[in-house]
């Protein structure tokens, strides 16, 4: 027989329940005071004024452009390698998969400075793209690239899941049915798979619009040609502190409004194996 408990069922209950109160407020407390730290330091005139600083404005639209752009090449290359490298065996395919994953863990700063190595005007390939008149370093253009090596993983993992998990019986059934690979995959696989495709796609747009660290390194922070919103935050912070306090605000909204989406997005069903 167990020793009878010297402390009342009803008290422990009541111990657990406030330890775990304690413990969900003490963490959300955490993560929320500092958010809302943001919207408590402005105004609502001070915020919709500084929106129409042209510094705002530029870093605004260069952010929203140059990651709708990375996620589309990402898109456009990624999908069909994600479902070429989940259906095939190849040799070094766990190296492939090891790759894929690295920049979720490499330093920004170590991506950005990886990619100066390659493409800088001295870089390994960078000097003969420099000697085709093409620069490629502190250029849009290398901010493009530092979204797309820093975003990617969010989208190929999410897409080489889904394929993996797809129950192959709706394609080999569209193949006795004497449709091809492609209109099997462009008819079946990618609609059945487009609301976890679709949620993929979102959070790689996420990461590619919050990108800091490989930007600055590969690309620099030249107002109206590198300078994004989370670089214009940074000079922000030394020449105009509430245009930074906005620019931190659009993208905490701008990150809010992309997590509600992915929370809606992950519950489409995709049909498994």
């Amino acid at each position: 027989m167990k020793p009878p408990s010297l402390i009342p069922e009803k008290y422990r209950r009541l111990f657990l329940y406030t330890g775990a109160i304690v413990l969900v407020l003490s963490v959300t407390l955490y993560l929320a005071l500092p958010i809302a730290a943001l919207f408590f330091r402005t105004t609502p005139e001070l915020f919709w004024a500084s929106l129409s600083d042209p510094l705002v404005i530029s870093a605004l639209w260069l952010s929203l452009t140059t990651s709708a752009i990375s996620l589309l090449v990402v898109i456009l290359v990624g999908t069909p390698f994600a479902y070429v490298h989940s259906r095939s065996a190849y040799p070094g395919k766990v190296l492939v998969d090891t790759l894929i994953d690295l920049p979720l863990v490499l330093p920004p700063a170590v991506a950005g400075f990886a990619l100066l190595v390659l493409y800088g005007r001295m870089g390994l390939l960078g000097q003969y793209f420099r000697m085709l008149g093409i620069p490629i370093a502190f250029t849009t253009l290398a901010v493009i690239m530092a979204q797309i090596f820093v975003a990617s993983p969010f989208y190929l993992r999410q897409a080489k899941s889904l394929f993996e998990q797809f129950d192959r019986s709706y394609e080999h059934t569209a193949r006795t049915l004497g449709a091809s690979p492609l209109r099997t995959f462009l008819t079946i696989t990618l609609p059945l798979t487009a609301g976890g495709l679709v949620s993929g796609a979102v959070m790689t747009f996420g990461r590619a619009l919050g990108e800091f660290g490989a930007t600055i390194m590969f690309a620099g922070n030249l107002p109206g040609v590198t300078q994004t919103m989370p670089l214009a935050v940074y000079v922000g912070m030394e020449s105009n502190f509430n245009l930074g306090l906005t620019i931190s605000i659009l993208l905490v909204i701008i990150s809010f409004l992309i997590m509600i989406a992915v929370r809606i997005l992950t519950k489409t069903e995709v049909p498994h194996a």
